[in-house]
């Protein structure tokens, strides 16, 4: 179903257009026309089926921009969620205007007041950090008009209910609400019944994944060991067509750039582009100007590429599905395609999750030496000279002389070997690029955090144990939010310094005022 026959105003029509979507998925497709009726509607779906437009575009088309106050509210469980939602619904909203803010532990609270005070329309956040705002009395909520609940499921699991229950007693009855799963378990049903009323359940079944053309792959290793390993590995497997998924704008900025120094014909696209900076860099991308595309998950939603040969996950994500939407830009129309992922130590139980869910075990690879490197480059620079002389061999005729008096003054075998190290990546050449860390996915529980044991179930969402004593999960809780607060980020941050940035950097890549 299209767009434009969602009965959606005609400034949300522009932006979508903007942004090259054309086709609605099936829980949009269901789910908009209940929401612009004005209904509460439960959606159940996997995450990375475009649950955010599902309930981001209902609530932008009823936002008035004439009315300064808060009017949506949308409750995420993680930081990177909120922050990904926000993202989105700011792209969305940016035709009619409307302003969007998120709130989130481990970021200056400060900032986040000041951004309150000028009364955005809607308010993006974590439960945690949205009761300290309500707390402070720097939230108010009594003027929304719409709540959205967003992966209620792993809310659920992170142990946020009491904290939704309080966020969503500061909230109107007179509201409508929109409360979206991955999965429904008793918990949810209690929430439908207690804080909507008569909602829709509108559920999309879960597709199976189908990759068998995709050769899966990942790399442990060490986080300032991603970026050398990458390049290494551009180097050796000669991608004719390359997406590479970041997990943040700040990440994808400093990956296009690094990419660039060291030779590579790289851009990256995200959120913060214009929108004439995202269709240029797409249109070179896909004319071939480009071999490498550096992109977050939203800046790579819904876009129609085809050809790639190559997905290099340089931060594995959050959410399996996500994973599932990313290497799916390879593989397409019956051609085969690789997919490559980082996994940092603490982070196999992603992985671990990531294979329960596409019912196919990754395959462990080696990280290339310099030496193959060097060689896998070298042979890329003499197909590359190949390539050139049967496309330009008739077009060399203005240059005989001077290449006859090269050849009167110099050996031919040195002509050539310097020709091979103009366009070969030699190791001792390289600039030195370093890539901010990125603060550490938290722990999945059972995840398997150390060793790679077949044998050990990893992976799972983790679930509180019913039997568990109820002090011992208000401990998780209070552990679980320590680590999302600003405490918690200076512990991650004191923890990077001491590790991996205590080396002296030549070529330091970083985005202006983030010193």
């Amino acid at each position: 179903m299209k767009f434009n026959e969602l009965g959606l105003s005609a400034g949300l029509l522009e932006a979508i257009e903007s942004a090259g979507f054309e086709e609605a998925t099936p829980i949009q497709a269901q789910t908009i026309p209940l929401a612009l009726q004005g209904l509460d509607v439960i959606g159940q779906a996997q995450t990375g089926t475009g649950k955010t437009a599902s309930f981001g575009l209902p609530m932008l088309d009823k936002i008035n921009t004439d009315e300064r106050a808060i009017q949506g509210l949308v409750i995420a469980p993680t930081r990177e969620l909120a922050i990904q939602t926000q993202e989105e619904l700011f792209r969305l909203g940016k035709v009619k205007k409307i302003r969007v803010q998120s709130v989130y532990g481990g970021a200056d609270i400060r900032r986040q007041i000041n951004a309150l005070k000028d009364k955005p329309h809607i308010v993006v956040g974590t439960p945690g950090r949205m009761l300290d705002h309500i707390n402070r009395k720097t939230l108010r909520l009594d003027t929304v008009k719409t709540l959205v609940l967003d992966e209620a499921d792993e809310m659920l699991n992170m142990g946020f209910l009491e904290d939704i229950e309080s966020i969503i007693s500061k909230v109107p009855d007179e509201r409508q609400t929109l409360l979206f799963s991955a999965t429904m378990p008793d918990a949810i049903k209690r929430i439908g019944v207690k804080f909507m009323k008569e909602p829709e359940h509108v559920k999309i079944k879960a597709k199976v994944m189908t990759a068998d053309l995709i050769e899966q792959f990942y790399i442990r290793s060490k986080e300032f060991e991603k970026f050398d390993i990458m390049t290494r590995l551009l180097d050796v497997q000669k991608p004719e067509l390359t997406i590479v998924f970041g997990r943040t704008k700040r990440r994808v900025d400093e990956l296009s750039r690094g990419l660039e120094a060291r030779g590579y014909r790289a851009e990256g696209i995200h959120g913060d582009l214009t929108q004439q900076k995202r269709m240029s860099t797409l249109k070179a991308f896909k004319n071939g100007e480009l071999d490498i595309l550096v992109a977050t998950d939203v800046a790579a939603r819904g876009l129609d590429i085809s050809g790639v040969t190559h997905v290099y996950n340089y931060d594995i994500p959050q959410d399996p599905e996500s994973y599932v939407h990313r290497i799916g830009r390879t593989g397409r129309a019956g051609k085969e395609g690789v997919s490559v992922t980082f996994v940092t130590p603490n982070e196999m139980g992603y992985l671990h999750t990531i294979e329960n869910l596409t019912k196919k075990q990754m395959n462990s690879m080696r990280p290339p030496t310099e030496k193959e490197a060097f060689r896998g480059s070298l042979g890329h620079a003499f197909d590359e000279i190949q390539k050139m002389l049967e496309e330009d061999g008739e077009k060399l005729e203005k240059y005989e002389r001077a290449s006859k008096k090269l050849l009167e003054e110099n050996q031919a075998e040195d002509l050539v070997a310097l020709l091979l190290r103009a366009l070969a990546n030699d190791p001792d050449d390289l600039v030195k690029v370093d890539i901010t860390p990125e603060r550490p996915l938290p722990n999945r529980r059972g995840g398997g955090g150390g060793g790679r044991n077949r044998n050990q179930q990893g992976g799972g969402k983790g679930r509180f144990d019913k039997n568990k004593r109820y002090g011992d999960r208000k401990k998780d809780d209070r552990k679980k939010k320590w680590n999302n607060t600003e405490k918690g980020d200076h512990f991650y941050k004191d923890k990077r310094k001491k590790g991996e940035n205590s080396k002296k950097k030549s070529f330091v890549i970083r985005n202006k005022g983030e010193r």
